[in-house]
């Protein structure tokens, strides 16, 4: 009789955690190292974060294979809208009730293109990030039955970012590589907006129905940049006016599947304001410096990765960079906040607490 009370217990429990958890948000993430939570650690990959000092300031002090000196862009998105970080989908944690808060399909060192990023080897292309997402509803649909999963997913926040490696590691990455001999840089851009169409019509087609898209960012100015192209400290022209392209042109694709679809499905994320407000005035935002990563080596810490071996500023709150290429946690958090409440110049057609104030009304 004791063990029957017990899993009677057991069971109400569980279905308590279930339905408080189809309560909250479900939040998905797709995309490259500015969001992966971890899945390249799971996979045999030069792109990984999964050595000390990366995680130096995570509560647990240690590497997580996020690509910072703390928290990423999604955590800060998590604890914004009230919700437990999720979990990279390849974590053996992933299970039970846990996938009901959603899951990180990010993957360091990708892009729209299945070339880039080839050098990293084993990386999970985003058109295996959205098979996976596939792969997530059915074992969901096993948890809580094919109607819930359908609602879970249709009211998510999903998060993608894609396009910074298809310039860095992959048109840019040697001189005269592949792609920059078949494509003008113009036609390229034209060409990846095409293929990221593709994807966010997936993305759609598998339930995603409030999804923020994120620009690149200012791709000439990270201290990888600054480190191969610049002589005194400017940004990489080139790498900007990449930038400069591309982004304009997302935000028209967007506004047409919107139109197309008839509702404001994609919101664009104008990561290349955002970062530039604290790149072109670091002072203003408490950072001492953004040129200079403050893990890395030789000039701006800019070449080569974060090692146990680099360069390692004392204090990380004083740096916008933490390693040559990503945000640190002080800079995440500038930036999730501009989700949160920025203008229309920043957040299109709206910011997240406007999507999230919608959301909980309808």
């Amino acid at each position: 009789m004791d063990r029957f009370l017990v899993s009677v217990v057991g069971l109400v429990i569980t279905l308590s955690l279930i339905s408080s958890q189809a309560e909250a948000r479900a939040f998905f993430v797709f995309g490259d190292s500015l969001v992966d939570s971890g899945n390249n650690d799971y996979l045999a990959t030069t792109a990984r974060a999964d050595s000390p000092p990366y995680g130096i300031d995570y509560p647990t002090g240690r590497p997580t294979g996020r690509f910072s000196n703390g928290l990423n862009i999604p955590d800060i998105i998590s604890e914004q809208i009230g919700s437990e970080p999720t979990l990279p989908y390849l974590s053996p944690e992933l299970k039970h009730e846990r996938l009901l808060v959603g899951a990180n399909f990010a993957s360091a060192g990708i892009g729209i293109l299945n070339d880039t990023g080839i050098q990293f080897l084993n990386i999970i292309r985003i058109s295996k990030q959205l098979e996976y997402f596939q792969q997530y509803q059915q074992r969901v649909s096993a948890l809580i039955g094919a109607e819930q999963t359908e609602r879970l997913v249709n009211q998510a926040l999903v998060l993608i970012t894609l396009g910074g490696n298809d310039f860095v590691n992959n048109y840019y990455l040697v001189p005269f590589s592949a792609r920059s001999r078949q494509f003008s840089l113009p036609d390229y851009v034209v060409y990846l907006i095409s293929e990221y169409r593709k994807v966010l019509s997936r993305l759609y087609e598998l339930g995603a129905r409030r999804v923020m898209v994120t620009g690149t960012g200012p791709l000439g100015c990270v201290p990888a940049e600054l480190a191969m192209r610049s002589r005194n400290g400017e940004c990489s022209a080139e790498l900007q006016r990449a930038a400069a392209l591309f982004n304009p042109q997302l935000v028209q694709m967007l506004s047409q599947l919107n139109s197309e679809i008839g509702s404001d499905v994609f919101v664009s994320a104008n990561a290349f304001e955002m970062k530039m407000d604290f790149i072109s005035d670091p002072q203003a935002y408490g950072f001492v410096t953004s040129k200079v990563a403050c893990c890395g080596q030789g000039p701006y810490n800019g070449i080569g990765l974060c090692t146990p071996l680099s360069n390692l500023c004392p204090n990380r709150d004083a740096y916008a960079f933490w390693d040559p290429f990503h945000p640190s946690e002080k800079a995440n958090r500038l930036i999730v906040q501009t989700f949160m409440t920025g203008s229309t110049k920043y957040m299109h057609p709206m910011n997240l607490s406007t999507i999230m104030a919608l959301d909980s009304k309808a």
